[in-house]
């Protein structure tokens, strides 16, 4: 897809974030959505031919809503600043996500804050092979591509059923167990972002297979 169209759009958005403007170009939205769409429907069919696992998910299905959630961040603006969509999302468990905006973009994927019952299976899954979790994340090539977990919300005491001992006990203590890698929104102009895309999916996979297995025995 033209890209230019999409972030072009956006930079008009910011400049005019309001529901009339938007009202007034909706025409021009739904445009580079339904181009946006159509580019994610071609990289979930290419990710569903190299990943034998990969669960479906069409373009329509992984879009993100531009709009922001204003009832729990009501000081935001309207819209938000990129277009989002979640792949290989099958129901209940930490998609790949990816993110196209303005001045910089980025991939994520795992479970940013879960709930407890989700949050107490991780943990259960670290007690008992932690090292799988530590050889993943201290790969050369995942640390070069994510820099490590996803710094959040940590507890400085060992969590409930677990002591300050424990040979995991860096990895127990945190809340929010995802990864993501930023880059430069340049790049979506470049003939290689689809390679790039799927270079971070298969770097990221081991990650979020780990997780996913912990939490689909729920």
């Amino acid at each position: 897809m033209d890209f230019n169209l999409l972030i072009n759009f956006l930079k008009d958005l910011q400049k005019n974030n309001s529901k009339e403007w938007m009202d007034a170009n909706r025409k021009r939205y739904h445009q580079v959505r339904d181009l946006f769409i159509t580019w994610l429907d071609d990289l979930d069919l290419t990710l569903a031919a190299l990943d034998d696992e990969y669960y479906g998910t069409p373009g329509k299905k992984g879009i993100n809503r531009i709009n922001n959630n204003l009832m729990f961040h009501p000081n935001k603006p309207i819209y938000k600043d990129h277009f989002g969509a979640g792949l290989d999302k099958r129901p209940n468990t930490g998609d790949f996500y990816l993110e196209i905006g303005i001045g910089e973009s980025l991939f994520a994927g795992g479970l940013w804050r879960p709930e407890p019952k989700v949050l107490r299976s991780i943990r259960d899954a670290i007690d008992y092979n932690g090292e799988e979790l530590k050889r993943i994340i201290n790969n050369p090539s995942f640390k070069k591509t994510f820099g490590g977990l996803y710094e959040d919300v940590k507890l400085i005491q060992a969590p409930k059923g677990f002591s300050n001992d424990h040979p995991h006990i860096d990895l127990l203590r945190h809340k929010t167990f995802a990864v993501l890698h930023r880059f430069p929104n340049e790049l979506v102009f470049e003939d290689g972002f689809k390679d790039k895309v799927i270079q971070v999916y298969f770097e990221m996979l081991p990650f979020r297979r780990y997780l996913n297995k912990a939490i689909t025995v729920l």
